[in-house]
């Protein structure tokens, strides 16, 4: 049995979380150079994607300005799981979903689904530190942001009042 084979089979259904549970899908496509000698999107490549989704809804939620906004996301820790390959050329959604909303951190559900599929070919986390664009110290999330961010909070996820 192969490595992906083990892994795949020590999966149960329960461990995916499905399209439809994700409060906000952002379209997008594979480009050329994310494929990998083997034929398939490297693995590194997700978390660019996992980035796009994120910061491509807070911008689009007006709570986001990368170049000139007083409070940015780090992002300090990212994870994923990989259940299927993909590859160039498919159009993916990004599922995008919060599972954990603290003083000053917010951690993010994230799934890439191939279109079409409601099963997700990878999911992960992603955990962004709001901190002062200047001094790089963490602050507490603007209240407008914390109401976006609420807007997508999961099932079951924990929520920290401020």
């Amino acid at each position: 049995m192969t490595a992906s084979a083990m892994t795949a089979s020590a999966l149960t259904s329960g461990d995916r979380r499905p399209r439809p549970a994700y409060p906000y899908l952002h379209s997008l496509g594979t480009r050329w150079g994310d494929n990998d000698v083997y034929g398939h999107v490297n693995n590194v490549v997700y978390y660019s994607y996992f980035d796009t989704a994120v910061n491509a809804f807070l911008i689009a939620q007006g709570v986001l300005d990368p170049h000139s906004g007083d409070v940015i996301g780090l992002v300090v820790e990212t994870g994923c799981r990989y259940f299927a390959p993909i590859s160039f050329p498919e159009l993916l959604s990004v599922g995008l979903g919060v599972e954990r909303l603290g003083t000053s951190s917010v951690r993010y559900a994230v799934g890439i689904f191939r279109e079409g599929e409601d099963a997700p070919a990878a999911q992960g986390n992603f955990v962004h530190v709001y901190v002062d664009h200047r001094t790089r110290r963490p602050v507490p999330l603007p209240a407008a942001l914390r109401r976006v961010l609420e807007g997508i909070l999961l099932n079951g996820a924990d929520l920290l009042q401020t």
